[in-house]
């Protein structure tokens, strides 16, 4: 795990929406997959996950937040990644092709309800996830 300096927020309080920001990647692209999701000030990484395209990865570190959220009891919380695709597919907005197909299924899986929950599309320089992956890197 990797410290992040952002402060704390409690799931718990309903005066605060949970962020949870997530990103995936592999080198190279196909390749091997890794992904980074950053809640509460702490970033949860896996490495070596398998071997796909940079969709593929983004659309397990999509997984892999909403289990994050999941796992802090977060009812009110926003999904924040910087695939514009990945989001947009989804949240339903995108019509999924391919392996995104079954990405979207199993991440829908997930959900109480069938439903997605909040996804918003953020700028990579904003994206605490992609900045705690390159930060691997540059060790």
């Amino acid at each position: 795990m990797i410290d992040n300096p952002m402060p704390a927020t409690r799931p718990n309080n309903p005066q605060h929406t949970v962020k949870i920001f997530f990103d995936g990647g592999c080198r190279p692209n196909p390749g091997a997959m890794e992904v980074a999701v950053v809640a509460q000030g702490e970033a949860h990484i896996l490495r070596d996950i398998g071997r796909g395209s940079s969709g593929d990865a983004e659309w397990l570190a999509l997984i892999h937040a909403l289990k994050i959220a999941q796992s802090l009891g977060a009812t009110d919380f926003v999904l924040l990644g910087d695939s514009a695709s990945v989001v947009a597919q989804a949240s339903g907005k995108a019509k999924c092709r391919g392996a995104a197909i079954a990405h979207r299924v199993a991440f829908l899986a997930l959900t109480p309800d069938g439903k997605p929950p909040r996804i918003r599309h953020i700028k990579r320089s904003h994206n605490l996830a992609g900045i705690a992956l390159a930060r691997l890197h540059d060790r």
